[in-house]
This record gives C-alpha cells, sequence and structure tokens, in this order.
C-alpha cells in the first residue's frame, strides 16, 4: 500500500549522478512512500552502497519482465522517479525489504555505468502548473470518481478519500490517485512522464474512469452470481427438506415413484411396437433428468399423452340394422339418402367387420340438419362422437400439431378428439370444411389429405407424437354448405351427400315431431299449456322465414314460447293456443309475401330461378326499352357470365325477329335496358339466358308470360337450351314460392330424381332444348300441352 506525505518530511537535493533501479511491476510516484522487496544481486549491492552514503535511489519502470540476468539500460523508460530508503531489513532468503519515499520526477540524460548497477546522469523535471477553474473542475472531478471507486473497493480504506481531499496541489492528487487506482503498468508511466498538470489531469480523469466502470460492472456480475447461487441453494435447500419430510411420511422418494407408475401406464397402454419403443425411450431420459429441469415437464407430458390414447380401445357397432333406422327415423325426418347411406354402412360391417370407415360429406344450404345427423349417426352406431370446427382453421398444425421442439407443444386437433372421445373409432365430424383457410403457417386441408384418405390413414403421423397412429376404424363425417372452395384433391377422397331444403310440408311435420317439442321443453312448458295450429304452423314459414333449412322456423317458434310463457308466468292464461290470428301478436306483421304475381303481370318481366350457398331463390328479369340507338344497358351487380347470356339473347332475337313476329329494324331506334333487381347483391352464371331471352321477346311484344311459371336455363346462338346446376335447390325454392309451372333444360330432366314425390304432383315441369318451345310455353298457355311435357 502507497500513501502520499507532505512536502515539508521531504530532504534532500536530488544530486546529478543518481544510482538506477529496474522496477518490473510498479510505478513509483513522487510525495508516495511504498514497500519494496529486493531479491537480485546488483540491486542487493546497490541498496548497501546507497545505505552507507546518501540513502538516495531512482527508480526506472523496465520495458521487460525480470529474468535471471540484470536490467540492461536499453529496456528502462526515460522517466523515472527519485527515492529516499526510509528503512531497510535483510530477510534469511538473501533478500533485502524496502520501505521508500518518492522524492521528484527526473529524466535521464546519459546513463555513466552499468557495473556493478546501473549508474546515470539525471535533470529534475519540474511540474508545468497554471492554476484555473478549469484546472479546479478537473481535480473535484477526479475527487468525486475517485471516492466511488474506493467505495466500490472493499480492500481500500476510506481514510483515502479524506486524505485525498486535504491535497490542494493537482500534480500530486494526481499522482496518488494514479498509485492506488488499479491502472496498467503503461498507463501509470504515461501519468509519471507528463510534466504538464492539467495534461495530468485529463488523462488521470479518462483513466478514473474507466476503472469506475469496470468496478461496476464487476459489482453487477457480482451481484447476479450471488443471486443465482442463492436462489439455487435454496432451492437445493427445499428439495433436501421436501426429500426429508417425504421420507417421514413413508412416501419414499417421489421421482421414483412417479417413474414407476408411467412404467406401469406404458405397460397397461399395450402400446404398439413403435409407440412402445418411443416411450422407453422418453421414460429412460425422464429418468436421468432432475426434476427441476425444463426438459422433466416435456418429457412427462409426453408419456401422458401416449399412454392415455386409445390404442386398441374402441367401442363395438350396433350392428342391429332395424334398430339403427329406428333411431335415424327418431331424431330426423326427411333425409333419406344420408340414412339409407349409413344402413348400407351397417349392411357391410355386419357382413365384413374389418372393412374401413366410410369418409362422407354432407354438403346443402345452412340449417338442414347436417351436424346434427352426425351426432344421430353416433347414436345409431353406438359410437362416441367428436366434432370439430374448422372454419377459420389456418394453421398446419391445428390438425398435424407442433413438434415437442415448441415451447408449449400439444398434438394436432384430431389425435385431441381421439383422446378426449376415449375410443379409437368414434365419429368424427368435421364441420364447415368449405371453410379452411391457409396463409404462411401451412395448409391445412393439404394435411387433411392424410386424415381423409382410408388407404393411408392406418399410420396417421402427428407431429407431436412422432409415433403412427391409426385411423382407419374412425367414421370421418365432413360437412359443407357449398364444394367449390374444397381442394379437388380433398373433394376426391369423400363422398359427397346432398342435403336439399324442406317442403313447406316437410317443415309443417319437422316443426310438430321436432321444433315444437324442443322448444316447449327448453322454455320450461308442458304439452298441455301450449300448442300451435296447423294454420299457425303454415302461416310462420311461408310469412316470416325464407331459406332451404329450419333455423330461422325455429326461432320463431321460439319466440311465440317466450310470449307464451310470459303469459302464462304472469297468470294472463293458463294455456296458450296459438292460430293463425294469433302469430302476429307474437311475430309482428308478416314480413314476406308472394311478388310472384304481381311482378310479372306487366310484358318485359319474368320470373328466374338462381343458386345460392343458402339455397335456391326466385330471381325477377325486367326489361325496358327507350328511343336511342342500338344502346343496351345491363344493371343489378350482373357479372361478366350473365352479361354474356344477355347479349347472345339479343342476338338470337334479332336474327329470328320474323319467326318471333318482330319488325326486323325494332334495334335501330331503340334503347334497351335490362335490370335485375337486389341490385346490391351480385349475380353470375349462364342459367338466366332463357329468363333474359323471354323478357325480351315480352317487351318487344307487348306480351305477359302466363301466371305462376319460372324458367332457367343457358341459351347459345344457335337456339340450343342447355343444362345447369343447382336444380334441386331451384325447384325447391319454386315449390316454395307457390310456383305452378317451371321451363327446364331438358338434360336436367335426370336430376329431379331426388326431389320429393309431391312436388311433380303440384307442378307441372316442362324440359325443352330449343329457345322456341321456350317463348310457346311461356306466352300461349293452349300450346302448352302441345309441347312435350313430363
Amino acid at each position: 500500500m502507497t500513501q502520499p506525505t507532505s512536502p515539508e518530511a521531504v530532504t534532500g537535493k536530488l544530486p546529478e549522478r543518481l544510482p538506477i533501479m529496474p522496477l518490473f511491476d510498479s510505478v513509483l510516484f513522487p510525495k508516495m512512500v511504498s514497500p519494496l522487496v529486493v531479491m537480485q544481486p546488483d540491486a542487493i549491492k546497490l541498496v548497501d552502497e546507497t545505505m552507507s552514503r546518501d540513502r538516495m535511489i531512482g527508480f526506472v519502470l523496465s520495458h521487460k519482465k525480470p529474468t535471471s540476468q540484470p536490467a540492461s539500460k536499453d529496456d528502462l523508460h526515460p522517466v523515472g522517479t527519485s527515492t529516499l530508503i526510509l528503512k531497510m531489513a535483510k530477510g534469511q532468503d538473501n533478500t533485502i525489504q524496502l520501505l521508500v519515499q518518492g522524492l521528484e520526477r527526473f529524466t535521464i540524460k546519459e546513463y555513466l555505468a552499468e557495473k556493478p548497477y546501473l549508474v546515470a546522469r539525471v535533470a529534475p523535471m519540474r511540474d508545468v502548473d497554471k492554476t484555473d477553474k478549469e484546472t479546479q473542475a478537473l481535480m473535484s472531478n477526479v475527487l468525486g470518481l475517485f471516492e466511488q471507486i474506493i467505495q466500490l473497493s472493499p480492500g481500500l480504506p476510506q481514510e483515502m478519500v479524506t486524505m485525498a481531499k486535504t491535497l490542494n496541489d493537482p500534480g500530486t492528487l494526481c499522482d496518488m490517485v494514479t498509485s492506488i487506482i488499479n491502472a496498467k503498468l503503461d498507463e501509470k508511466q504515461e501519468v509519471l512522464e507528463i510534466a504538464d498538470v492539467k495534461k495530468r489531469l485529463k488523462k488521470v480523469n479518462k483513466l478514473v474512469n474507466y476503472q469506475l466502470e469496470i468496478l461496476k460492472l464487476g459489482n453487477k456480475i457480482q451481484t447476479q452470481v450471488k443471486g443465482d447461487l442463492d436462489k439455487n441453494q435454496r432451492e437445493y435447500y427445499l428439495r433436501q427438506q421436501l426429500k426429508a419430510i417425504r421420507e417421514e411420511l413413508g412416501e419414499g422418494d417421489q421421482d421414483k415413484v412417479e417413474i414407476e407408475e408411467y412404467r406401469k401406464k406404458i405397460e397397461a397402454a399395450d402400446l404398439p411396437e413403435e409407440a412402445r419403443k418411443e416411450a422407453d425411450r422418453e421414460l429412460d431420459r425422464l429418468a436421468r433428468m432432475h426434476p427441476s429441469s425444463a426438459e422433466y415437464t416435456v418429457a412427462s407430458t409426453y408419456l401422458d399423452w401416449i399412454t392415455s390414447l386409445p390404442w386398441h380401445t374402441g367401442t363395438p357397432d350396433n350392428l342391429d340394422i332395424k334398430k339403427a333406422e329406428k333411431i335415424l327415423n327418431e331424431d330426423h325426418f326427411g333425409l333419406d339418402k344420408a340414412k339409407r347411406r349409413v344402413i348400407e354402412y351397417l349392411a357391410v360391417r355386419k357382413l365384413k367387420p374389418e372393412s374401413k370407415g366410410p369418409i362422407l360429406c354432407f354438403a346443402g344450404p345452412p340449417g338442414t340438419g347436417k351436424t346434427s345427423l352426425g351426432r344421430s349417426i353416433a347414436r345409431a352406431l353406438g359410437r362416441k362422437f367428436y366434432r370439430i370446427s374448422l372454419g377459420g382453421v389456418r394453421d398446419e398444425a391445428e390438425i398435424r400439431g407442433h413438434r415437442r421442439t415448441y415451447v408449449g407443444a400439444l398434438p394436432g386437433r384430431i389425435i385431441q378428439g381421439i383422446r378426449r372421445s376415449g375410443s379409437n373409432n368414434p365419429v368424427f365430424m368435421l364441420d364447415e370444411i368449405d371453410k379452411v383457410g391457409s396463409d404462411f403457417r401451412g395448409d391445412p386441408s393439404s394435411a387433411l389429405l392424410e386424415v381423409l384418405d382410408p388407404e393411408q390413414n392406418f399410420s396417421f403421423a402427428d407431429h407431436y407424437l412422432d409415433v403412427a397412429f391409426d385411423l382407419s376404424q374412425v367414421m370421418f363425417i365432413t360437412t359443407a354448405n357449398i364444394l367449390d372452395t374444397i381442394p379437388p384433391a380433398l373433394r376426391d377422397r369423400m363422398e359427397v351427400l346432398q342435403l336439399l331444403g324442406y317442403t313447406p310440408d316437410e317443415k309443417i311435420r319437422i316443426a310438430n315431431h321436432f321444433l315444437i317439442p324442443r322448444q316447449r321443453k327448453a322454455h320450461g312448458l308442458k304439452s298441455d299449456q301450449i300448442s300451435l295450429t296447423r294454420g299457425a304452423v303454415k302461416l310462420i314459414i311461408s310469412g316470416y322465414t325464407r331459406e332451404a333449412g329450419l333455423r330461422n322456423l325455429e326461432r320463431e317458434i321460439a319466440a311465440i314460447c317466450r310470449g307464451a310463457a310470459t303469459k302464462i308466468a304472469m297468470e294472463e292464461a293458463a294455456a296458450v293456443v296459438v292460430k293463425v290470428n294469433d302469430v302476429h301478436k307474437y311475430l309482428g306483421p308478416v314480413r314476406i309475401t308472394s311478388e310472384a304475381k304481381t311482378r310479372v303481370s306487366t310484358p318485359g318481366v319474368v320470373m328466374g330461378l338462381a343458386w345460392t350457398p343458402a339455397g335456391g331463390e326466385l330471381l325477377f328479369i325486367e326489361a325496358t326499352a327507350m328511343k336511342g340507338k342500338k344502346g343496351l344497358t345491363m344493371t343489378g351487380q350482373l357479372g361478366d357470365v350473365m352479361k354474356e347470356s344477355a347479349t347472345t339473347a339479343l342476338s338470337f332475337i334479332r336474327s329470328h325477329a320474323a319467326d318471333l313476329k318482330i319488325d326486323e329494324d325494332f334495334f335501330e331506334n331503340l334503347d334497351i335496358h335490362i335490370h335485375v333487381p337486389a341490385g346490391a347483391i351480385p349475380k353470375d352464371g349462364p342459367s338466366a339466358g332463357v329468363t333474359m331471352l323471354t323478357a325480351l321477346v315480352s317487351l318487344l311484344t307487348a306480351k305477359t308470360v302466363i301466371k305462376d311459371l319460372a324458367m332457367t336455363g343457358e341459351i347459345t346462338l344457335r337456339g340450343q337450351v342447355l343444362p345447369v346446376g343447382g336444380v334441386k335447390e331451384k325447384v325447391l325454392a319454386a315449390h316454395r314460392a307457390g310456383i305452378k309451372t317451371l321451363i327446364l333444360p331438358k338434360w336436367n330432366e335426370k336430376d329431379l330424381h331426388d326431389i320429393p314425390k309431391k312436388i311433380p304432383k303440384e307442378i307441372d315441369f316442362h324440359f325443352v332444348d330449343k329457345m322456341l318451345d321456350v317463348l310457346k310455353l311461356a306466352f300461349n298457355e293452349k300450346n302448352r300441352r302441345q309441347i312435350n311435357k313430363t
């Protein structure tokens, strides 16, 4: 340790000749006291001779590290410090211990001798001092930083700060601070060689700043390390306490107990060979881990999943076909095609139990019973039922699961559903498969290709499990409103069953047998407290709902049940009978009126039929003419295909004007405007071609079409009527609207095979393949029955 002395304590004048002793591991500064140990023979001889004279030695820092050879004059710096030996003591190991005090700086002019020790001619190096405000500020800054260093250094006494504050000489302050801080020898030597006090202060400021930052960082690291050590020690201590408590309670080593439990689960699960190897490997890893390890939870969660899956656990199928048919009929009215397909599946299973499950897709408008039919099938088969909604799913991992390397990884929805159902052969419903999306996270519909392929899904690989699971016994049922958005490869793997809308009579029967009892029960009403007449139910269907399905009908029935419950709860009535004249009291005025008769009472207006995802709809085509010159305007949010149909119809009329008894030059002085109402709804497709043709002929001949007539079909320039899609939905929509006559393309006659048998008795169907036949049927009631009619 070094400490300064007052100027008064320093005695002696710097001689011109001065013996030089090299220093290797320290730099001595003027007015500082420091202990030294001398070991080399030439240095010991120098000290002995100096003690007999003036006790003054010059100490100079060497460039090189100490060796057995004496230091050469070329190894020494040009500036050193003259010192006075205050005390000397000889040790038993031929060493000398010195206590020296620095006197002043000197520069070496030349070396006079090298043996037996170095002697040089020296000159004093005086401080160049100029006291001003900047010097005072630099001193103050050095003192402040030095005080912080002392506070952060437990090995340095606090008295150093007090001592430093008593120094008024800036040069001495710099020397003291530099000698104390943990700076490099080269940096200390650089301070020693600076004669200008202000420059010396600036240099010391940099050194002190740097050392303070190092101390702060070291202190921060020490605090963090200590905190981590304290935490680990605390956890270790708590674990040892917990272990001692468990042993005292007789529970033994809980970790070993948990490992044994997993081993028993693996044995009981009867895993396939591949899954068994993976489970054993993960269990071995778990046994080597400490419970506090992050990987411990990952491994234990994986073992929980793989041992809880029903690898060989299934439910026996109900192969009593008559009983299954009875259950299906109890739950749903109609839907004969879907019910027949389930009965066929049961028949095949009865004859061949190892047959694979089918992949059915129920497609149709909303509210037609697709999802509820899946539950009914599960009940008829005696299987567990599990449903997942795929609407809006955009992440492939939702189907295949996440890999275990990710935090919070889980299996996909398929494996989760198998585990929750507790069976390896449930009825698995994938709802809204037409609404699956794709983005940067992958394409879930592509992941479903393996799931919904009976030739592949016997070895379905979930990313989380990383072993194959057999899905071939699962009966997958999917639902969709439209098929166009389903990728072709996925659609090809499914057997599509179309669920069409219901006729009014079917809705009345469904309402009486299913909807009204269900809503009566949901609102706490008894069968003798509320009843609806057949006329009231029919009015609700025709005047308050316009849909292919049943959802809105059930909502209106629920509204009537709420109104009846209110009356009974307020003791206004003991029982409620809802008749035709009472419906508006609960539901308000009739919302839907038939426009068929009023809209087509003028020339230029014809009813067509359109297909929508919610079922069929009536589509009115209006045409009008005004003075102009060959102008054709089309409005109503029409698509390009629909506009082309209007142009084709106009060209056909112009080329067959004579046959239609229309002036051949009618278009020379006319502008024609075709409009399709409900202009806010986009419309497209070729099926309105015959309707546009009929509307234009009606306008140009000033004839109205016969009453209660609707039509659909695509037209060509040669006068042919081509087939269109969605015929079943369009026919049901026409029946709901009370249409009595329908004109359809002859090619679509086969599509009426699945419509209810009652509809052909109430509607006259005319199948045509020529456009002139369409016009004869539309305008001349006498000629209607002369055309081929079915």
